[in-house]
């Protein structure tokens, strides 16, 4: 495995991301031990989990699988670069108003404490804001996180979904509060999604932010999946398959040349941008994820960057070079 600091921290995280979003509702809590373990077999130390993660009937179930892995011993828990987010809607805000989703003080306060618990851990080393929440001041976000930071229950602050314009005023108000700031924008990218070339991605890598791209494999489109079973994420996107097969038909044949299957080149693309730190991964079997630890050896060439560009082009570079000239 090969490792990176995560945006301008000191703290040094594998260049793959375990994401375990499918954990409980996809996946059932002895095959998810497994993967966990493999990950840590092989390096993978970065885990990337959400308080909502599990779904609207078991909001938490995935923290608490993690947790009770955790719990088995044996060091997982200190091989383990943990992160998790804050953000979406954990009650019923007709009972509780306060209970749907946003970023207040009191609200980080109360969920970062019920994520301990699922986890059953007293730290968390990354904490990420799961949506940007423009309604909350930033002197009230930053005067939120101090307080755990100080007190040790979280190493540092992440955020995820924000835009350019929100990292900037995020790093601005920081400093201002003579903290770090952010060290992370979890982001969704891939290459049938490369807006972000335009802003949040410069933006990130000038002020020092390692980004996290999220659907890296948009969906499972960008993984060779023609053949999807009933039910599944690339079922659902049946119209704009279609759309796309022209390109993904290419796509599969470049793969095909390289003698690489087309979830792996899809990764390694994104790996080869310099603000990337690590793509996340959502393997739902043991054999997903094993399929998927050779990303990190995989190089591709100039000439292969070039072919991938023709066929899924992107925004033209950034902003606003891209359109202004």
């Amino acid at each position: 495995m090969k490792y990176s600091n995560l945006g301008r921290s000191g703290l040094k995280v594998s260049r793959l991301c375990l994401g375990t979003m499918n954990f409980g509702p996809s996946t059932e809590e002895k095959e998810a031990f497994k993967i966990m373990d493999a990950a840590v077999d092989a390096g993978v130390n970065f885990f990337d989990t959400a308080n909502v993660y599990g779904g609207t009937p078991h909001r938490g179930w995935t923290e608490e699988i993690i947790g009770r892995w955790f719990a088995q011993g044996g060091g997982r828990r200190e091989k383990v670069v943990l992160a998790t987010k804050v953000y979406g809607g954990m009650g019923d805000p007709n009972e509780d108003p306060n209970g749907g989703a946003g970023l207040s003080a009191y609200k980080i306060r109360r969920h970062l404490e019920d994520s301990l618990r699922r986890l059953q851990t007293d730290h968390i080393e990354l904490y990420q804001m799961h949506h940007v929440d423009r309604s909350v001041s930033w002197s009230e976000l930053w005067n939120a996180f101090d307080i755990p930071l100080k007190q040790g229950k979280i190493g540092y602050v992440g955020s995820s979904n924000f835009a350019g314009r929100d990292l900037v005023k995020a790093q601005y108000e920081a400093k201002d509060h003579r903290l770090l700031g952010l060290v992370s924008e979890q982001h969704k990218y891939s290459l049938l999604c490369r807006l972000p070339e335009l802003e949040v991605l410069p933006a990130a890598e000038e002020l020092g932010i390692g980004v996290i791209p999220w659907s890296p494999l948009d969906g499972g489109l960008l993984g060779g999946n023609w053949n999807p079973q009933p039910g599944s994420r690339t079922a659902k996107q049946g119209e704009r398959q279609e759309k796309l097969r022209p390109q993904l038909e290419r796509f599969t044949a470049l793969c095909k040349e390289l003698g690489e299957s087309e979830a792996n080149v899809a990764l390694a693309w994104t790996l080869a941008h310099p603000a990337v730190t690590a793509p996340i991964i959502g393997p739902r079997t043991l054999q997903q994820f094993e399929d998927t630890l050779r990303v990190v050896e995989l190089e591709l060439s100039e000439d292969t960057l070039k072919a991938l560009d023709e066929i899924f082009p992107g925004p033209g570079g950034e902003a606003p070079k891209a359109y202004a000239w």
